[in-house]
């Protein structure tokens, strides 16, 4: 799934392609991608591409006023093409979803990979218009996010798990499964650790994790084109995605605690004083 660095180069690769040009129209090839029907899609032609901005993991087109959204979820992906064919593409075939022609030719299409279709395309005249922009929390490269800050987070969240409260979307923006896997490797914690119950010192410690990771992701994906940052992404990982590999830091083996539609990875060195989690998807397999 595209998180905060990945989006954000994403909105950096438009603002140099798409800003200025002219939409001509936009091909739906699956009608359940928009969520939204006034103002129609359609209403798009004729307008001017002004800006490209970034809400947590939500990617925003202002054309003239009026706002193209998308949010790519977890098999979503914008390719760019500086030439478009021009005869419009069949509903339901293959992964495309969505594609926006310029005037000039050029564009981009959404594809969406996997059976769980979940990829959103909004069109709304204020970006707040779209549920999940309008509830995010703060955004961590931010002035606002102070040490502070994240210390009250913490305090609120109570005894909820570290890692789900990273996650959160109305808490953090654009922190997804796998920069929440890589800061908290960072940070030296445990992804089941209570919120509300670590030490000063420790959040002073997650709080840098947290600038550290991301301000270095978006730094390796700055200038590449779109179709290079998930290899970007991927090569980036310290322990997200790299079960069974050694840990960078300590030489111990990632491990993983699976869920019912994702996974963690974690070292236990660095992490949980050398104890492994409890996978309890796999305990329930072995009973």
């Amino acid at each position: 799934m595209p998180e905060l660095p990945e989006v954000e180069a994403l909105a950096a690769f438009l603002r140099e392609r798409a800003v200025g040009q002219v939409v001509a129209r936009v091909d739906v090839a699956a009608i359940s991608v928009l969520k939204t029907f006034d103002p129609a899609v359609t209403s798009l032609a004729g307008l001017t591409v002004v800006a490209v901005q970034r809400h947590g993991k939500f990617l925003d087109l202002d054309c003239d006023g009026l706002h193209f959204v998308t949010h790519l979820a977890r098999g979503g992906w914008l390719r760019w093409h500086d030439k478009l064919p021009k005869t419009p593409p069949r509903p339901g075939r293959g992964p495309l979803a969505l594609r926006l022609h310029t005037a000039s030719g050029a564009g981009f299409d959404l594809t969406e990979a996997g059976t769980k279709k979940r990829l959103a395309v909004y069109v709304v005249r204020d970006p707040l218009e779209v549920p999940g922009i309008a509830r995010l929390g703060v955004e961590p490269l931010s002035d606002e996010f102070t040490v502070e800050r994240l210390a009250k987070i913490l305090e609120s969240a109570g005894r909820a798990q570290i890692k789900g409260v990273l996650r959160d979307q109305s808490i953090v923006a654009g922190i997804g499964n796998a920069y929440s896997d890589e800061v908290l490797h960072a940070a030296r914690l445990s992804p089941f650790h209570p919120a509300s119950s670590l030490t000063a010192a420790e959040v002073e410690a997650l709080h840098g994790a947290i600038m550290e990771t991301l301000r270095d992701a978006v730094a390796r994906s700055e200038g590449l084109a779109a179709s290079d940052l998930k290899d970007s992404k991927r090569a980036g990982l310290r322990v997200h995605g790299r079960t069974g590999e050694r840990c960078p830091v300590c030489g111990d083996t990632v491990r993983e605690v699976s869920f019912a539609d994702s996974s963690l990875q974690y070292c236990p060195t660095c992490q949980t004083g050398g104890k492994p989690l409890a996978d309890r998807r796999l305990s329930r397999l072995l009973k």
